[in-house]
């Protein structure tokens, strides 16, 4: 791999190098964290995890032909190289930083308390219509993920679209100072992770963090329809740029016309004074949000009007992240992958665009803090006035969800199922042929098994 010799290595953890000095000037062919995954010539780094040791596999991963293993524990003498780090993880991150820094690429930046990944994907299939994209797979977003991601950046690549997400303060710095964004984009300030944060002020305290590692002459992009984020100020000397719906906005979109679950039209102005008609493929006006974030970062990047609206127009779905999925009885929208009550909302309003019966089946919705439990009744009230026909709700906090969602306008009904399982076994009664289905929660519901039953329905 470019630049990462066992050397440079070594120096940039701060590290002590123990083995063969012939090997000292020799390059890993990949780093991995996962002993699963180590190759021959392969870097390993032994993270420890909350359960499990890493350092416990060492043996294993030499025995798959690892050149080097990165370790925070003094392992003696022995007949394989390592370095001897004080912290793993923070070697990785090194790492990362300096395998980063060796690419001569225009990097962005995304973060926000909701739809990081879905606008990633928007982003990343605009900016592909002009360069080769590196983008940040599934959930990589995190300080062991966004330098997995970064090691699979490739000499032919020219654009990187990395994803960084936080939950605690002091985080956000130690991705971006990694990733070195030539463009910071935020899509909102909401209320996930308030369990740690606090306040949305204090989400938007730690988010915005990532701009102070913006490379000179960068770009600050954010969605001007945010109320908070819409009142920053200059950071660094840069003006930021705003996306939304409201005329304000120097990328904006109105003609807004939905398509049911077949998407949106709508007509996206740039600030060259000129716009184009597309159409978002996925629904929901959150959808056009993100298209215009992709449009923000495309035209920074100096694509023109028709390789924008193609990047847009040619957004791949993805599985339990606003998935249509046509059965023969059912439409299902899978969007299980994550939730917050913004998104929530937001899938509930993808839902209400459709035609037919609709049925949201909502999961307990994690790091919520003390308001857990008004925030889950919130979106059950939100579901009612949007005269959502079925309300389902899946884990101890949801029943507070059904409980909003039947005293919310007295005509939509709410069923509460302790755990999966009871659903399931209760499925066939409750879901009937020709309904729209919304499936959606917190990642630790694993609402997959649902999404898999609703297809065999």
């Amino acid at each position: 791999m470019k630049n990462l010799t066992l050397q440079n290595i070594t120096k940039a953890c701060q590290g002590a190098y123990h083995g063969d000095d012939r090997l000292y000037d020799r390059e890993v062919e990949g780093v991995v964290i996962d002993s699963r995954k180590v190759k021959p010539g392969y870097l390993f780094v032994a993270i420890d995890g909350v359960k499990v040791n890493a350092h416990q596999f060492i043996p294993d991963t030499v025995k798959a032909g690892a050149l080097c293993v990165v370790s925070h524990e003094d392992l003696g003498e022995t007949d394989f190289p390592y370095i001897l780090v004080e912290s793993t993880g923070q070697a990785l991150l090194d790492i990362a930083k300096l395998y980063r820094d060796s690419f001569d690429i225009k990097v962005v930046g995304i973060t926000g308390s909701a739809g990081k990944t879905s606008t990633k994907e928007m982003i990343a299939s605009v900016v592909a219509q002009k360069y080769q994209v590196h983008k940040t797979l599934g959930n990589f977003n995190n300080e062991w993920g966004l330098p997995i991601t970064i090691f699979g950046l490739e000499e032919g690549h020219q654009a990187a679209i990395l994803e960084m997400g936080v939950n605690h303060f002091g985080e956000m710095r130690r991705l971006s100072s990694v990733a070195s964004p030539d463009i910071c984009l935020i899509t909102n300030i909401g209320v996930a992770h308030l369990e740690f944060f606090k306040t949305r002020e204090g989400i938007f305290q730690e988010k915005t963090q990532m701009i102070q590692d913006m490379k000179n002459g960068g770009t600050i992009i954010l969605n001007g329809d945010d109320d908070l984020l819409s009142q920053t100020a200059p950071i660094k000397g840069v003006k930021p740029v705003f996306f939304g719906l409201g005329e304000e906005n120097q990328f904006r979109a109105d003609h807004i016309e939905p398509l049911g679950l077949k998407g949106t039209g709508c007509t996206i102005y740039l600030p060259n004074d000129t716009f184009f008609e597309c159409i978002v493929p996925l629904p929901g006006i959150h959808m056009v949000s993100n298209a215009l974030a992709g449009a923000a970062v495309g035209y920074t990047l100096g694509l023109d009007n028709q390789e924008i609206k193609a990047g847009i127009e040619g957004l791949p779905s993805i599985p339990g992240r606003n998935n249509i999925i046509k059965t023969k009885r059912l439409i299902v929208l899978d969007d299980c992958y994550n939730a917050n009550p913004v998104s929530m909302k937001a899938s509930v309003d993808v839902l209400d665009m459709a035609i037919g019966r609709k049925v949201a089946i909502l999961g307990d919705m994690g790091e919520l803090g003390d308001k857990t439990r008004e925030l889950h009744r919130e979106v059950g009230t939100y579901a009612a006035e949007k005269e959502i026909d079925l309300v389902c709700g899946i884990g101890p906090i949801s029943k507070e969800l059904v409980d909003g969602a039947v005293k919310g306008n007295g005509c939509t009904e709410g069923l509460w199922f302790e755990t999966k399982a009871e659903f399931l076994a209760a499925m066939r009664k409750v879901i009937k042929d020709g309904d729209n289905v919304l499936v959606k929660a917190s990642h630790g519901m694993q609402f997959t098994e649902i999404v898999d039953a609703l297809q065999t329905f």
